[in-house]
């Protein structure tokens, strides 16, 4: 627990990431002997230290999820949770978790199932995995020295809120029903779980099984979505998205989101390109709205959510908060 701890520190993770991209230059620079400046190259360097990156933070969070979900009072949790759920205090909470927690889209899915394991509320969990990737503490320092401290505030804010409401009116529309079958067998052995008093040496054999089963299901659609992102990563270029969604365009931000959405950038590694767009005469509101899209409803993130949702719920998932992540790209444009 407290090496996963000191993993989440923003500079350890700073340090994983710089040592991830060293290893990728070692493999496509000098290994295959590839030319820096091809487009393959550069989504083959993309893919190999963010593959490797997410699924050293996937595998971690499952088997700490598994852990937790052994230990923690998880039914005094849900009881808790539950009954706070019509004032909206748990998604407040969850959504608030999620803005501590520097996850991406990818990596924050392993916690939602833990979630859905310990039968916490449907609408509480998504707070959790919509306000993750949105808020990351990197991003925000970053961010505050390139647009100030209002800016700054005002997207957290947003974020939170965004978390807040959409798991509110996800939870309003009843999708409970449309989560996966293998997450709701998850859900009935949970419930016919006695209590444990077994050492964690005891229990590990098991959370290690189940650890692995929820990894078998989960790392292909990693694979599979990070493959995709880092080919548009190394063969779409910057002019192709500064050309759509300029000032001129009344309908930019919504197609900034949907722009954002086949993309798989994490908080960091999109801030150079918001940079680049608002540098180039794109307005900041549309240009956030862009980096929402592609940090919070990437297409990796849908490919993967296929393994933990039915298709309702991803569809109901991505409409709502890609209206919210439209509608905070035109409050910003309209505030700055």
């Amino acid at each position: 627990m407290l090496i996963f701890c000191q993993l989440l520190n923003p500079l350890r993770m700073e340090t994983l990431e710089n040592l991830l991209s060293k290893f990728a230059d070692l493999i496509v620079y000098q290994l295959l002997n590839l030319e820096k400046a091809g487009l393959f190259t550069t989504a083959l360097h993309y893919f190999i230290s963010t593959f490797i990156l997410i699924s050293i933070l996937v595998i971690l969070v499952t088997y700490i999820m598994g852990v937790a979900t052994n230990y923690m009072p998880m039914d005094k949790i849900r009881i808790y949770l539950e009954r706070r759920k019509k004032s909206g205090l748990g998604n407040v909470l969850a959504a608030t978790l999620g803005a501590i927690t520097p996850f991406c889209s990818c990596s924050s899915i392993p916690l939602f199932v833990g979630m859905m394991q310990a039968r916490i509320p449907l609408g509480v969990a998504l707070s959790f995995l919509i306000t993750s990737p949105l808020v990351n503490e990197i991003a925000i320092a970053l961010f505050w020295v390139a647009y100030g401290w209002k800016v700054t505030v005002i997207y957290i804010l947003t974020g939170i809120l965004l978390g807040i409401t959409g798991g509110l009116l996800l939870e309003k529309l009843k999708m409970e029903k449309y989560i996966a079958e293998w997450l709701k067998n998850l859900e009935v052995n949970n419930k016919s779980e006695v209590k444990d008093r077994r050492s964690l040496l005891a229990r590990w054999p098991e959370i290690h099984k189940e650890s692995v089963e929820t990894l078998k299901k989960l790392v292909p659609y990693i694979f599979v979505g990070i493959a995709v992102g880092s080919f548009i990563h190394g063969y779409v270029p910057q002019s192709f998205f500064e050309e759509y969604i300029s000032e001129s365009n009344l309908f930019a931000v919504p197609i900034a989101v949907i722009m954002g959405i086949p993309l798989y950038i994490d908080a960091v590694g999109v801030l150079p390109v918001v940079e680049t767009l608002v540098d180039k005469g794109v307005p900041l509101g549309t240009a956030i709205a862009f980096m929402m899209g592609s940090i919070g409803l990437s297409l990796p993130e849908a490919l993967l959510l296929k393994k933990v949702m039915q298709k309702k719920l991803i569809i109901a998932f991505f409409s709502v908060i890609g209206i919210g992540m439209i509608i905070s790209g035109y409050v910003f444009n309209l505030i700055f």
